[in-house]
């Protein structure tokens, strides 16, 4: 069984459902959608070419999937994160766009969020204590991606290479797309499908606790936790990094 720690909402709100219905998966009951309809390609294309991201649910990267540690109970997890949730305040998102993240397509911010890109590094270090340390199988899968020097310790020392200064913010919405007359009609039909949530600001309330049951096993969401308290999430990260005696990444 595996956690992860990742930009969400509640299911009813219209960015999840349109996710959702983008990759023909709802994470909240399991059940498949009915994909919506691409011009120009057909829909058994489709489903094949949104494999990945429909196995691990709509969601944008907080803290990547990991095993709990030895000394972890996903009792204590579920309290950390509410805890968490109690002390770091909403926060506004300029915009989203439809977007080319390398050969993946992706609803990623049209401008740089900093307080989007401090609350993923409070998440990277809060729920650290219950991560376990990958394995030898899992360093070596991470390995693979041809990392820079500092990617590669970030792999040790957080599990996750995109981390920090590393880290994009992304909601994938295909696999790698190798043909660029299809990259193009996903593209098109995206922005058409997202219309109703891109290029308009919207306050980011929620994260959410997802699972994987076993390796291999569709994600699910676990919980959606509302985020209550009083700090924004630049004064969170430097009151931690101030008590952890860390500069800012």
């Amino acid at each position: 069984m595996r956690y992860a720690i990742y930009f969400a909402a509640d299911a009813d709100a219209p960015l999840m459902q349109l996710g959702n219905t983008w990759l023909g998966r709802d994470p909240f009951t399991g059940s498949l959608l009915q994909q919506p309809s691409i011009p120009g390609l057909d829909a058994a294309r489709f489903e094949d070419l949104t494999t990945s991201p429909r196995r691990y649910g709509f969601h944008g990267t907080l803290k990547a999937p990991f095993s709990l540690a030895k000394d972890a109970t996903e009792e204590a997890l579920i309290a950390a994160c509410a805890r968490f949730a109690e002390t770091v305040a909403p926060f506004e998102l300029q915009e989203l766009g439809v977007n080319q993240l390398g050969k993946f397509l992706a609803l990623t911010p049209a401008q740089p969020e900093p307080d989007l890109e401090a609350f993923a590094s409070l998440c990277v270090r809060q729920f650290e204590p219950f991560r376990a340390p990958l394995s030898a199988e899992d360093l070596d899968r991470r390995r693979q991606a041809n990392l820079t020097p500092k990617q590669d310790g970030y792999v040790e020392t957080w599990g996750y290479p995109y981390v920090f200064d590393e880290f994009r913010f992304h909601m994938t919405l295909s696999n790698k797309l190798e043909s660029k007359e299809e990259a193009a009609l996903l593209a098109r039909s995206a922005e058409t499908h997202f219309e109703a949530v891109t290029n308009s600001a919207f306050t980011c309330r929620h994260f959410g606790l997802y699972v994987e049951p076993e390796r291999g096993a569709p994600f699910d969401v676990h919980r959606i936790f509302e985020l209550t308290g009083p700090q924004n999430p630049i004064t969170a990260l430097e009151n931690t990094l101030a008590n952890s005696n860390e500069e800012v990444s």
